[in-house]
C-alpha cells in the first residue's frame, strides 16, 4: 500500500496546495477562472490529443468499455435521482447531485494519475469514459434538471436545456481534441515537429496546473458559500432579506459521497466482471482502468454547471470537496485491492 500512496500523494498534495493558496488569498479568487481557461482550452485538450494519437485505434473504439461504463453511469444517475429527490430536493438539485455522483474528475485528475499508476495502456479506456460523460451523462442530467417546470414552461425549459447542453458540447474543446486524436491514431499520422513540441509543452503543463486549479476551485466555493450565508444572515437580522441561507444538511451530502466513492466503482467492477464471464471482449486491464476511474472523486466542473442552471451549488461543492478529501484514502485502497 505504501508504494501506491507514494504515487498518489503528489497529486493530492497539489490539490491541497491550490486549496491553501486560494483560502489564504495568495491566489486571488478572480484569477481562478483564468487557470480554468488555460487548463480547459489549452493544456488538457493537448494532453488528450497526445494520448489519443498515441493509443491504438482498437482501444479508442472499444465498445465493451463504452457499454459497461455507460450502463453503470446511467444506473448511478437513475439511482441517485430516486434516492435523493424529496421535499427539499427537486428535479434540478437531484439531477446535478446525480451528475456529481456519476461524473469522475477524469480529465483534470484521472488521466495523469492513472497513467502514472497503470501506464499508457490506461489512456484508451479513460478517453472513452470522458467522451461518454461529456456527451451523454452531462446532457441527460441537464435535461432532467429542467423537469421541475410543468406544462409549456417545462417543455420550454427542457428545450432551452437541450440547446445549452448541445452548445456546451460544441464549444467544449475536449471532445474535439479526443476526436482529432482518434483520427490521427486511425490514420497513423504525426503532427509536424514544431507543432508536436508545442502540443507536448502544453500537455506537460496540464497535470500540475489542473490539480492546483481543482484545489483553488474547491476553496473558492467554500469561501463564497460562507460569505453568502453570512450576508443572508445579516440581511435577515436587519429585516431586509428573506430566509437565511444555510448549508445543505449532511443527509443531502453523505449518501451521494458514498455512491461516488463506493457504489460506483463496485458497480463497474461487478458489471464488468459479469460481462467478461458472459464472453464480452473486455480485457482485465481495461476493466481495472475504468473501475479506478469510477473510484476518482467527483468532477469539479459540475459545480460550475450547477451554478449556471440555478441548482444548489453549495451542496454540489461540498460533495466535490468531501469526495476529494476522502479519495486521498479510498483511492489508494482501491488501487491496492485491484493490483
Amino acid at each position: 500500500m505504501l508504494p501506491v500512496f507514494l504515487v498518489t500523494f503528489p497529486f493530492f498534495a497539489l490539490i491541497a496546495a491550490g486549496y491553501a493558496a486560494a483560502r489564504a488569498r495568495l491566489l486571488p479568487l478572480e484569477a481562478i477562472p483564468g487557470l480554468n481557461t488555460f487548463v480547459l482550452y489549452f493544456a488538457l485538450p493537448c494532453m488528450l490529443l497526445r494520448f489519443g494519437a498515441g493509443t491504438p485505434i482498437t482501444q479508442l473504439l472499444d465498445g465493451s468499455v463504452a457499454l459497461v461504463w455507460g450502463a453503470c453511469a446511467l444506473a448511478v444517475v437513475a439511482g441517485v435521482v430516486l434516492l435523493t429527490r424529496n421535499a427539499r430536493i427537486g428535479w434540478n438539485d437531484a439531477a446535478f447531485g446525480a451528475l456529481v455522483a456519476a461524473f469522475p474528475n477524469t480529465g483534470f485528475m484521472g488521466v495523469p494519475l492513472l497513467v502514472a499508476i497503470l501506464g499508457a495502456q490506461a489512456a484508451g479506456p479513460m478517453i472513452i469514459t470522458i467522451a461518454f460523460d461529456l456527451v451523454v451523462t452531462s446532457s441527460l442530467c441537464i435535461a432532467l434538471s429542467r423537469l421541475d417546470g410543468a406544462g409549456g414552461a417545462g417543455r420550454h425549459g427542457a428545450s432551452q436545456a437541450a440547446r445549452k447542453a448541445l452548445r456546451g458540447i460544441v464549444f467544449n474543446p475536449m471532445p474535439w481534441s479526443i476526436l482529432l486524436g482518434v483520427l490521427l491514431s486511425a490514420a497513423r499520422w504525426q503532427l509536424p515537429g514544431p507543432i508536436d513540441r508545442t502540443v507536448a509543452m502544453l500537455a506537460d503543463a496540464a497535470s500540475p496546473v489542473a490539480l492546483f486549479t481543482i484545489g483553488a476551485v474547491l476553496a473558492r466555493s467554500a469561501l463564497l458559500e460562507r460569505e453568502h450565508v453570512a450576508s443572508a444572515a445579516v440581511a435577515q437580522a436587519m429585516g431586509t432579506g428573506g430566509a437565511a441561507a444555510r448549508k445543505a444538511p449532511l443527509a443531502d451530502v453523505l449518501p451521494v459521497v458514498a455512491v461516488k466513492l463506493l457504489l460506483h466503482p463496485l458497480l463497474v467492477w461487478g458489471l464488468g466482471a459479469g460481462a467478461i464471464a458472459l464472453g464480452l471482449p473486455l480485457s482485465h486491464a481495461a476493466l481495472v482502468a475504468i473501475v479506478l476511474v469510477a473510484a476518482l472523486p467527483s468532477a469539479s466542473n459540475v459545480s460550475m454547471l450547477a451554478e449556471r442552471f440555478g441548482a444548489d451549488n453549495g451542496r454540489i461543492a461540498r460533495i466535490i470537496l468531501w469526495t476529494t478529501v476522502a479519495a486521498f484514502f479510498s483511492f489508494p485502497l482501491a488501487v491496492g485491492l485491484l493490483r
